[in-house]
Formats: structure tokens, C-alpha cells, sequence
């Protein structure tokens, strides 16, 4: 068998989600149906994780298996020629037989926008907040406090079927685009379902000075959902990147 990657961005205003649903429309599904299509058998993927309804993704990867070698660069062609225009294939590329999507991954960073001026250009992407007194500054100390932990059960949606909600953050912090817009940038080797809405929903109360740095920690420490902050807009979050170890690539370097 040989094995690929299929490097790609997607706008999820669409679609519920990554993952296949039962009902709803999925941007795993319009993929597998496009790759099965092309290479004329059904053909699984398997995503590096799931993104919730609405939300965004500048790059995604996901890895499948077929028993024939493939044209990377005609395959990543013929892709974006069936894919609708929320969905572009970046590339496909030969990986070794053991690397998956989702398990090799060294960590995932996503960002959050946020505005403080109406604007209609931004209010697809971007959460308006109108508040133009957040304290920044105190966000980004609360922001520090998660790297001193592991367990972020209140963070994460209620009722899922992952064995542990221990999760290494590599990055947290709130960084200012301009005078009305601001980006809150996370990175872990994993995250919780809901958990990047949760936390920029619980940082904003800090922000907003109806939570304090050592209210924040012990929200962190209680491990519970219910005791944090609401969860934010879907639209206005993005996943960034994934990154991999470089040796799981076979010529990477012409597979564009």
C-alpha cells in the first residue's frame, strides 16, 4: 500500500464541521467523495482532527492509502477541479506506510480574531467585540498560567469519547494586529473539543475585569466545564497549521 498526505485550507462557513456527520454536511465528506471519484474507488481519509462547525482552516492535513502509486501534482490538480471553491488542495505528498494524519503530528496552533469597529469585511472571520476596554496586558499574563498545566477538562465539551484531557501547550498569547483588531494565538500537541473557544471566552472575562488571574487558574484547577467562560463564535477561529517531523515525507519536494 502506499500512502499520502493531502495538504489543504477550507472556509467552513458550510459545513458542520470536519468530521463525517450523519446528516449534515462535512468537509471530510465533500473530500472523500472528490478523492474517491478521481482515483474511481472508495478511498478513506483520516484527518489530523476535527474542527467544529463554522470554523476555519488555513492549513488541515488528512492521509489515505491506495495500492497504486499516484500522481501527486496531476492528483492535487484534478482536486481542485472537482473541489467547490471554500475547499483548495495545497498538495498531496508520499509519506512512509506508518504516518498518519493525525497521530504523527508534533502540535497544532490555532488563531482567534477578534474587532472592535463594525466593519462588513471582517464580519465573517472576525468576532466584533464592542468593548474597547479590554486589558490586554492582564489576558496575556492568565494566558501564561496554562502553561503550568496539563488537565483541561474545563475547557473541553462535555460528554466526549477521548481517554485523557491532558493536553502540552507550546503557546498562548494575545498579539495586536492594528488599532481595532487583535489575534489570540495557541499552539499544544493536541486539543479538546470546544477547548480554543473556551479558553478565548474565559480569557475575555479577564479582559473584561469580572475575572481575576487566580479566578482564571482555579477555573483551570476545578475541572469543570460549567465553571469557565462561555464559548466563543466559531467564525472567527482558525486552524493555523499542523506540524510534522520532516522524516515522514517521501519527495516531498515534487510532490506539489
Amino acid at each position: 500500500m502506499f500512502r499520502y498526505f493531502i495538504e489543504l485550507c477550507y472556509d467552513g462557513t458550510a459545513y458542520h464541521g470536519w468530521q463525517i456527520q450523519p446528516s449534515d454536511i462535512s468537509v471530510q465528506e465533500v473530500l472523500t467523495k472528490a478523492l474517491s471519484t478521481l482515483l474511481q474507488v472508495e478511498t478513506p481519509i483520516v484527518g489530523a482532527g476535527r474542527t467544529d462547525t463554522g470554523v476555519h482552516a488555513r492549513f488541515m492535513a488528512a492521509h489515505f492509502e491506495v495500492e497504486q502509486p499516484v500522481d501527486c501534482k496531476q492528483l492535487a490538480y484534478k482536486l481542485n477541479r472537482i473541489l467547490p471553491n471554500d475547499i483548495a488542495v495545497y498538495r498531496v505528498c508520499r509519506v512512509k506506510e506508518d504516518a498518519h494524519a493525525r497521530f504523527s503530528a508534533l502540535s497544532r496552533t490555532y488563531h482567534y480574531y477578534i474587532h472592535q469597529s463594525k466593519s462588513p469585511f471582517d464580519r465573517q472571520y472576525s468576532w466584533r467585540l464592542v468593548e474597547r476596554l479590554l486589558d490586554y496586558e492582564k489576558m496575556n499574563q492568565a494566558a501564561k498560567v496554562l502553561f503550568e498545566y496539563r488537565d483541561f477538562t474545563s475547557f473541553s465539551k462535555l460528554h466526549t469519547d477521548v481517554k485523557t484531557n491532558n493536553c502540552k501547550i507550546m503557546q498562548a498569547e494575545w498579539k495586536q494586529l492594528d488599532e481595532t483588531h487583535w489575534m489570540f494565538v495557541i499552539q499544544a500537541d493536541r486539543f479538546l473539543r470546544n477547548m480554543v473557544r473556551a479558553v478565548v471566552g474565559t480569557l475575555i472575562e479577564v479582559g473584561r475585569g469580572k475575572l481575576t488571574i487566580e479566578g482564571f487558574r482555579k477555573i483551570i484547577e476545578q475541572k469543570d466545564r460549567c465553571s469557565a467562560g462561555m464559548s466563543v463564535p466559531a467564525h472567527a477561529l482558525f486552524l493555523q497549521n499542523v506540524e510534522y517531523p520532516q522524516d515522514i515525507y517521501i519527495e516531498k519536494e515534487i510532490c506539489g
